[in-house]
């Protein structure tokens, strides 16, 4: 979470392994398409840059936020991904839409990373406006999607680890 104190782009390089044999779907919410594609670039570069193959991540686009889940399912289902970004930006308005997307999404990714036994990284901002959303996504407090890219390899590399 970017606050005062935590920027999204900041990271400990040393603290992050290697993503040279790893394999990574990214599904991005077209909705706020100006926020979302600037947090889709920032993971593909990041895993770029620990050290993925451009053939080894899988960028597929869903129409919204709430199809993350299913889109992200699919990515599980037809691609050979290890881990499974999911990409979305959801801002606050003036009904209670903006409450039963974000619980749906939340609660559909973490079934996903339970029920696939991998993980289905939560890279969705849930803002209260369009100026937190562009601070989030490569504005003053960095970029959910390198968190989100950084999030993804760790986790493998937990998982490497262990196994």
């Amino acid at each position: 979470m970017a606050t005062k104190l935590k920027n999204l782009s900041k990271h400990n390089s040393k603290e992050i392994p290697s993503a040279k044999n790893m394999r990574f779907g990214i599904v991005v919410s077209e909705w706020n398409s100006e926020i979302t594609n600037a947090m889709a670039d920032a993971a593909e570069k990041t895993l770029l840059e620990f050290g993925a193959s451009k053939k080894n991540i899988f960028i597929h686009y869903v129409p919204g936020s709430f199809e993350l889940t299913l889109g992200a399912k699919y990515l599980a289902e037809y691609t050979k991904a290890d881990a499974i970004i999911c990409i979305g930006c959801v801002i606050q308005g003036e009904t209670k839409h903006f409450d039963f997307i974000c619980q749906g999404v939340a609660y559909g990714i973490t079934e996903l990373s339970i029920q696939y036994g991998k993980p289905f990284i939560f890279g969705v901002l849930t803002t209260n406006n369009l100026q937190q959303a562009k601070d989030r996504s490569g504005g003053k407090h960095g970029n959910k999607g390198i968190e989100a890219a950084v999030t993804a390899i760790k986790m493998l590399g937990l998982r490497n680890k262990l196994t």
